[in-house]
């Protein structure tokens, strides 16, 4: 386990460098949860660190297979000084770790909502779960084990969430592509959704 929270960090420091500023979080009955602050120019990145200590395991498997299964961090990018977002931190956490407390797999196209704002005044209570690949490459591990999937975390507003729980993640994200919508502007407002 602490085998590939080393190969994992090694390659979040590859992809996005040294971090600035780490906090540690950790829930009654799991692993520790780090998340590490990443600034690149106007854009400070959150990614978690220890997700991926432990497979997800399919809710509605009797036993959990300790080797086999997914294995993700999360990363979240937002535009840096427009708000109080290392508030954040906890959040993050918490979503890091849903599938150790809660038993659910964390997938692109999930909506995970954390039930408060992401940070002080934060139009969002929720993220989307995008696509892995483009900011951090995928980790292969040895076989049996699954790579490790750094997955981006789109901030989405209370209504962008209902439009895809109803639509579908796909409709949203044509939606934000088609008005121009800025994921990384931590004020911004819903997209038009008529």
């Amino acid at each position: 386990m602490g085998e590939i929270l080393a190969l994992v960090e090694a390659r979040l420091l590859t992809a996005l460098g040294e971090p600035d500023a780490r906090a540690a979080v950790t829930f009654l009955g799991t692993e520790r949860i780090e998340v590490l602050r990443f600034i690149d120019g106007d854009v400070v990145r959150y990614a978690t660190l220890g997700m991926s200590a432990q497979p997800m395991a399919d809710p509605t498997a009797v036993l959990a297979d300790p080797v086999k299964g997914p294995r993700a961090e999360l990363i979240l990018s937002v535009r840096a000084g427009l708000a109080d977002t290392d508030k954040v931190l906890r959040p993050l956490a918490v979503l890091a770790a849903s599938p150790q407390v809660e038993g659910v797999v964390v997938a692109p196209g999930a909506l995970l909502d954390v039930g408060e704002p992401l940070w002080p005044g934060a139009p969002f209570g929720s993220v989307l779960v995008a696509e892995p690949g483009g900011l951090v490459e995928d980790l292969e591990l040895d076989e049996p084990r699954e790579p490790v999937r750094f997955l981006p975390l789109l901030p989405v507003t209370h209504n962008e969430a209902a439009w895809k729980r109803v639509r579908g993640a796909q409709e949203l994200q044509e939606r934000w592509l088609s008005h121009g919508t800025d994921l990384r502007d931590p004020l911004r407002g819903s997209v038009p959704l008529d």
